[in-house]
């Protein structure tokens, strides 16, 4: 069974409260219940974490390059400038394991400001703009690429 970090960068530990039109109504809780059952369903070990703090998130991915752990990355705001965390997400992908970048909301249907990311460029892929089925959609093109097949045939 391959070893998923599902990582969550500041502000997500208030999903359910913080900005619900934008975000959805589910809380971390819910995210990581609904995480850990599609993980399953996949054959995919998931490990669900949040973090207000850049070098705890840091010390993450270095813990997924160093454990040969794929990661499905929620960056938050450090996916705008955060060049430590895209750094620390290319160690991932140039280690050879997986990265999927993923957003609740849509960054480009946003404000100016969140149209760029930092971590894109690094990132095996990127999902955005589905609410918690997001992250879903990036663990299924996980288990699609790790299984040798199409991302869509998950």
């Amino acid at each position: 069974m391959e070893r998923v970090l599902v990582l969550n960068g500041p502000n997500l530990g208030r999903l359910g409260v913080r900005e619900p039109e934008i975000y959805g109504a589910a809380t971390l809780e819910d995210l990581r219940s609904a995480t850990t059952g599609w993980g399953a369903e996949l054959s995919l070990d998931v490990d669900v974490r949040q973090t207000d703090d850049e070098a705890e998130l840091l010390s993450w991915l270095h813990e997924a390059v160093d454990t040969r752990a794929h990661v499905v990355l929620n960056p938050a705001a450090f996916t705008h400038y955060s060049y430590a965390v895209r750094d620390a997400a290319a160690q991932v992908t140039t280690a050879g394991l997986l990265l999927v970048e993923v957003h609740l909301s849509n960054p480009a249907a946003r404000e100016a400001f969140r149209s760029h990311s930092v971590v894109g460029a690094v990132a095996t892929g990127t999902v955005a703009g589905f609410g918690v089925d997001s992250y879903r959609l990036a663990l299924q093109a996980l288990a699609a690429r790790l299984g040798g097949g199409a991302p869509g045939a998950a």
